[in-house]
């Protein structure tokens, strides 16, 4: 009987207890204010009459690079502040 008590005391000590509590966290990164503000709009055009060169290679490339910017920016801080699965 003793044996038995002993016995059992050694197996229970050896137990696992239940299965591991696993948890999952979402830490979401901080993004700057400057982030958070718009892209600049595109700058104003010239009183001056522009040759249509100009008009074409400059503020083309100035329209396209501010969309461009703004939907990057856009799009990251919504994903960000998108709620986690």
């Amino acid at each position: 009987m003793l044996m038995l008590a002993v016995s059992t005391v050694t197996v229970s000590a050896c137990s696992t207890p239940d299965k591991p509590i696993v948890r999952t966290e979402f830490i979401r990164p901080a993004i700057p204010a400057e982030a958070r503000q718009r892209c600049a709009d595109p700058v104003s055009l010239p009183d001056r009459a522009l040759k249509a060169q100009e008009v074409t290679s400059l503020w083309s490339r100035d329209r396209a690079g501010l969309r461009i910017c703004e939907q990057r920016r856009a799009s990251a801080v919504a994903a960000v502040d998108r709620e986690a699965p």
